[in-house]
Order: structure tokens, then C-alpha cells, then sequence
């Protein structure tokens, strides 16, 4: 048993990226302090691709040089010389530096490069040997039928044991779909027992290049676009210098456009082209040659909507750039959030982490981080899929949110609003939302049907039937309606709406469930090694002792359905019998109501924030509590403390808050704040998908 992988490949373009990144993904569900190595790198001044995107998505606490063992120029001088042992021993002293910093290391072998590439297995394989780590082998599918995949990796296997180097695994990648089935069932015939085999199809998306790429590779000036924009990938790269009639009937969906910088007729028609619905659209537009951008042009794109493209400015001349652009091979990178949650639904839809990890020793803390948290939730989504409704379907954030949540196959989502409008913005942020149905509040057969169900509900309310038809046409409602009507598992908006506009239909029909008198919110706050629940932080300004009671109940009730212990901690401004006052005794009093209903809750209160949260105050204050120093449930007196409490938290310690989750209701209905980012949508539509499992 180790305390570390070997991930390898045996020959180019294998996309070993994906594998890392999916094995990292898991493996830091489990461990807190978690490494990655890379034997030798390019360069020692710029970061390596790969040791970027891992340090970068997981927060990785290492500087550069401890991440990897040497740089390709002094390893190609040691070669040159034969002094292969100087090489190993240098790798393998940098390896333990940061072993020794690790729970657990991931370790991603060399990429091969043509001048060395009949060296590079063999190299990997004794570096895995000398820090004693498994091997999952890595082989490419790309052009080889089924019998030329089976024998690679049958010579693969022979090499491995012929070093006596433990593998734990083989991973097909990049294999062609019709081929899949038949390569596993190849590949177990021949199989020992406990080797475990994974096949991953070719997912062409994952083979473009991004603007992004291009951008860095060239070194290009940016004359317009946004950081945004970078992301979008290239479907093909075309030469624009023939005649203009030409040059539009040749565009494609995602072309990039390498195009003399004097050539103004073309610029302007392909730039008119994004705005227009008859023609595909672009990903970028590169201008080349040693002349500076038209003036009058650049006038033009100011004056116009912010246009969905980037568009780029080198020295070099046409020819030249194109020929650089072919060269770039296509990366994960870190700042494309969209790919990345491709690439691991892509991973986990093929590839079962937890039986290869299970082989290496990898021992929990027993902390959990942001990343373990979010992982978990992920996990649980996926496992009994909910269908969630978003009626802000127009709106950017939610449209990003959509796209990523569908490519990890999290969730079955409906989108509110007109299908044109969410199509036309899902295609110009080149969004992938095709699995997502729409439904126009204004054109659509459920209005009449919900409207009745509305009346019926609300006639005694003095709700006439023509109202209730025009407030179905409101998404709010209609979205709502959805979910109680069973067409929806839960529903997640906000994003451009008040929190009373959202949650009014909820309180109105939904109802809160027996024995829960008041719908509350919690937050969950992710700090750097464990989760806190904070309630309430957002509905109830004022709430007296009862509904602070049921708040407390309903939070813990929250804690344990996220895998929190709960420890309930009443908050106050004095501890214990200490204080005195009207704010102080309405707590008081909701704390005995709390373990009155709930005898079973550890509960504490009065009780002061410092005390609740840190073992050497609740020494002083509050010895004998099985709550002091150690409360996972935080109860605000009001709304006034909550809300301001939680932001500042947030702010100043750099945790991660997923909220307001709604409390109470008999099915999930959840708010956002309008200034929620993309990844607050997404957190926030996989935990109502969890409440909603719990509801079936």
C-alpha cells in the first residue's frame, strides 16, 4: 500500500490531463493535504500547463518549484552526458521534499516529445519504482482499431511487470465509440484478477483549442473582448483574404479567422456577422502584419453592443500565424469552467475512481474543506437525478450555471423564458444547453391547468380566475406551480429577482411542512476545515422565541441531511446566566424550547459567537457544554446580525457560503442573492436537488 499514484502514459497524445484531473477530483474529496509532482518540466520560469490547471483548481499550497523535479534543459544535458542516475536522484529528492508536506501525492508522468519519446516510458517507470508509487497506465485509442488497443496495452503490461512495477489499472482514452464494447470485453478476457480496465470514448470538444490558448501561444495583443470571451473554443482555422462574398459564404460555427489587420472590409462584414441571425458564428478574429489596428474600425466596434468575440492583433504575417495556431494542441486550462466540468462528467461517466483509489492507502482527517464538501454534494445529485426548473432562463449567470450543470450530468434542468431570446444568448456565449427544455411563460400548454390549480387554491383568498391566469405568465409562479405540481423537483431563482418575488408563490401554495410554522434560510458556510450551518441569514427579520425555536430545529435538521453533526448554538451578546434584557431572555427562552421538542439536539444557549466557536474561550466561559468551542449550527437573534454576520465571515475569511437554503417548505424552493456569481447558481441548484431527494 502507498501514499501516492503514478499516472503514465505510454506514448503521445493520450490525454492524460483528463486523467489527472478526474483522479485529483476524487482523491481530494478524501484528503486535505494533497500534492502533485511532475518529473521534469519544459521550463523552470513559466508554469507548466498541467501543474497550473491542478495547483490553480484545487488551491493547491506549493510554489512552483517543489511541484516538479527538473526542467527539460537540464535533463536533456544529463542525458547527453548518460548520467541517468544523476537524473533519477535529483527527481527523487525534490518528490520527497514535498512528500513530506502530504498526505498524498498524485504524480503525473512525462509528456512525450518526438527527440526523446524511446526513452520517456522507461523513464517513468523507474521514477514510479524509485518514489514507490502504482501505476495507472494510460493508452491512447486515437486511430488504432480494436486489435492495435489490445496489443498496446497487452505491451504495456509486459514492460510494467518486467520492472516489477505495480499497476493498479489501464485506461483506454480517446478510444472510437463503436469500438468501446468490444475493447472491454478484450481487454477482460486477458485480464488477471483485480486489474481493473476503464475505456473512455473520444469526446471531440475536448480535442479544440480555445481563444484563450491562442492568445498566450502568440503572445497576441487583445484589441477587444473580455476575459470571458478567452474560453470559447475553435472549431477551425480559416485564411480571410479572397473576395468578402467569398470569405462569408466559407464561415462556420466556431471558426477562428486569421486575417490581414488592413483588411477592413472583411473585419467589419465578420464582425456585423455576430449581431446578425443569418450567419454562424465565430469564435475570434486574429489580425496579422506589422501594421496597427484601423482606427475607423475599432470606432465602429465601441459604437456597437458588446459584441460576443476577441478579437487579437500579432506582427507576424498571415501565413506565419496560421502555422503557429495548428501547432497549439488543445488544453484543459483553469479559468474555462465550462470545459473542465465537461471533462470530469466525461471521467466519471466512464471511469470508477473509488475501486482504483481503494488499492492505495489514502486516510481521511477526518477535515472537510470546501473542495471535500462541494465533491460530496456533486456525488449525491448524481446519484438520484432531480429535475430543477430556473425561471430566470435569459439571464447570463443562469445560462452559464445550466451549461456546466448539464455537462456534469448533475441534474435535469428546465429553463422559463422565450426559447428564441435563450437560445440566441445561449449561442452567443457558445453555451452547450441543448438538453434543457424550455418553457415560454406566454407560449405554452400548461398556463390553463396551472391557472385552475392556482383559483383553487387561492379563491377564498378573493383570487379570481382572470388573475390567476395573468400571474401564471409571471415565472416566479409558474415555476413555482411546476414544482407543486410535481413537473419539477425543486426550483432555484434570484439571480434577477427580489427574494420576496421569488419565494412569495412558495409561501402561498407550497406551504410549510406539519409542525414547522415559520420557512426559514440557512447558509453553508465552507471554511477552510470544516462546514457551519448559519441561520437565519436572510427571511425573518425579527423572529420571536418560537420561531427562533423552530428556525434552530429546522437548521439542524438542515445539518444533519448535509452531513453535519449538529450542535446547536443560540446566539446572544452574553453567555450562559450572565446577561439580562428582553433580546437576551427572548433567547433564553427559545433555547428551552428547543430541548423541550428536540431533547435529543445538543443545544446551548445564551451563548456569545467567541464561546460557541473556540475551544479556549468555551474553557473559560463554558467548561462543562457539549457545545461550546465545538457548535456546528450558528442562531442569530435577527436578521440585522445574521445577514451582516455571515458577509463578513465570508469577506474576511474567504469562505465559501452556499445559500439561503429554505427551510421548511413542504418541497425545495431556493433563493439567490442578484449577486450571486455562476458558482453560487450551481452550488445552490445541486443542494436543492438534495433536499429534493429527500422529499421523494
Amino acid at each position: 500500500m502507498s501514499k501516492n499514484l503514478y499516472i503514465a502514459a505510454s506514448e503521445a497524445e493520450a490525454g492524460k490531463s483528463l486523467i489527472v484531473l478526474g483522479m485529483m477530483n476524487y482523491i481530494s474529496r478524501h484528503v486535505t493535504k494533497i500534492g502533485f509532482f511532475r518529473p521534469f518540466v519544459k521550463l523552470a520560469e513559466t508554469w507548466d500547463d498541467h501543474i497550473r490547471l491542478i495547483h490553480e483548481r484545487f488551491h493547491l499550497d506549493f510554489k512552483y518549484e517543489e511541484m516538479y523535479g527538473m526542467c527539460s534543459e537540464e535533463m536533456n544535458r544529463l542525458i547527453k552526458e548518460g548520467d541517468d542516475d544523476s537524473i533519477q536522484t535529483i527527481i527523487l529528492n525534490k518528490y520527497k521534499n514535498l512528500e513530506q508536506k502530504c498526505d498524498f501525492v498524485l504524480i503525473e508522468g512525462s509528456d512525450f516529445k518526438s527527440h526523446m519519446s524511446s526513452y520517456e516510458f522507461d523513464f517513468n517507470i523507474r521514477v514510479a519504482n524509485n518514489v514507490g508509487s502504482p501505476v495507472v497506465a494510460v493508452i491512447t485509442g486515437k486511430n488504432k482499431n480494436v486489435a492495435e488497443v489490445v496489443n498496446s496495452v497487452g505491451l504495456m503490461k509486459e514492460m510494467l511487470s518486467r520492472e516489477n512495477c505495480v499497476q493498479l489499472g489501464t485506461i483506454v482514452n480517446r478510444a472510437s465509440r463503436r469500438d468501446i464494447t468490444s475493447i472491454k470485453s478484450l481487454l477482460e478476457k486477458e485480464s488477471k484478477d483485480g486489474e481493473l480496465n476503464y475505456v473512455i470514448p473520444e469526446l471531440d470538444i475536448l480535442q479544440k483549442i480555445s481563444i484563450r490558448q491562442v492568445f498566450d501561444r502568440l503572445e497576441a495583443e487583445l484589441l477587444y473582448g473580455d476575459d470571458d470571451h478567452l474560453n470559447f473554443l475553435v472549431s477551425d482555422i480559416k485564411i480571410a483574404a479572397m473576395e468578402l462574398e467569398n470569405v462569408l459564404k466559407n464561415i462556420s460555427e466556431g471558426d477562428l479567422i486569421v486575417t490581414p489587420a488592413d483588411r477592413i472590409d472583411i473585419l467589419t462584414a465578420l464582425s456585423l456577422t455576430l449581431i446578425s441571425g443569418n450567419f454562424p458564428k465565430i469564435s475570434g478574429l486574429v489580425l496579422t502584419g506589422n501594421i496597427p489596428a484601423n482606427n475607423e474600425y475599432m470606432l465602429l466596434l465601441k459604437g456597437l453592443q458588446e459584441l460576443p468575440i476577441n478579437i487579437l492583433k500579432v506582427a507576424c504575417d498571415t501565413f506565419t500565424t496560421a502555422m503557429k495556431i495548428s501547432k497549439i494542441h488543445p488544453e484543459l486550462m483553469p479559468e474555462n469552467e465550462q470545459r473542465i466540468a465537461l471533462a470530469l462528467g466525461h471521467f466519471e461517466d466512464h471511469v470508477n475512481s473509488k475501486l482504483l483509489t481503494e488499492k492505495v492507502t489514502i486516510e481521511s482527517s477526518g477535515v472537510v474543506t470546501p473542495l471535500m464538501f462541494e465533491y460530496e454534494l456533486f456525488e449525491r445529485a448524481r446519484k438520484k437525478r432531480k429535475h430543477i426548473v430556473l425561471p430566470e432562463g435569459t439571464d447570463e449567470r443562469i445560462l452559464k450555471a445550466a451549461d456546466i450543470l448539464l455537462r456534469r450530468n448533475v441534474v435535469d434542468i428546465t429553463l422559463l423564458g422565450n426559447e428564441e431570446e435563450i437560445l440566441k444568448k445561449a449561442s452567443s456565449f457558445r453555451l452547450k444547453i441543448d438538453k434543457a427544455g424550455i418553457i415560454d411563460p406566454y407560449d405554452n400548454d400548461l398556463t390553463r391547468e396551472y391557472a385552475s390549480t392556482y383559483y383553487k387554491l387561492r379563491k377564498q383568498k378573493g383570487i379570481t380566475k382572470e388573475t390567476a391566469f395573468d400571474l401564471m405568465h409571471d415565472v416566479s409562479y409558474l415555476g413555482t406551480m411546476m414544482v407543486y405540481k410535481g413537473h419539477a423537483d425543486g426550483m432555484v431563482s434570484g439571480a434577477a429577482h427580489t427574494t420576496q418575488h421569488t419565494i412569495r408563490p412558495a409561501f402561498e401554495f407550497v406551504k410549510t411542512k406539519p409542525g414547522v410554522s415559520i420557512v426559514s434560510s440557512s447558509f453553508l458556510m465552507c471554511m477552510k476545515d470544516r462546514v457551519l450551518v448559519y441561520a437565519d441569514c436572510a427571511v425573518n427579520p425579527n423572529p420571536d422565541s418560537e420561531q427562533l425555536a423552530d428556525i434552530a430545529i429546522s437548521s439542524a435538521v438542515t445539518a444533519v441531511k448535509f452531513g453535519i453533526e449538529p450542535r446547536v448554538a443560540m446566539l446572544s451578546y452574553s453567555t450562559g446566566d450572565s446577561g439580562k434584557g428582553t433580546d437576551v431572555e427572548k433567547v433564553r427562552k427559545a433555547t428551552e424550547i428547543v430541548r423541550q421538542r428536540r431533547p435529543d439536539l445538543k443545544t446551548e444557549g445564551p451563548i456569545q459567537y467567541d464561546a460557541a466557536i473556540d475551544i479556549s474561550v468555551a474553557r473559560t466561559k463554558m467548561p462543562h457544554s457539549e457545545v461550546a468551542g465545538k457548535a456546528t449550527i450558528f442562531i442569530f437573534p435577527d436578521l440585522n446580525t445574521g445577514n451582516n454576520t455571515y458577509k463578513a465571515v465570508q469577506r474576511s475569511s474567504g469562505a465559501v457560503a452556499i445559500g439561503p437554503v429554505l427551510q421548511g417548505l413542504n418541497k425545495p424552493v431556493n433563493d439567490l442573492s442578484r449577486g450571486c456569481l455562476v458558482k453560487d447558481i450551481v452550488n445552490t441548484v445541486v443542494i436543492t436537488a438534495i433536499q429534493a431527494q429527500d422529499e421523494a
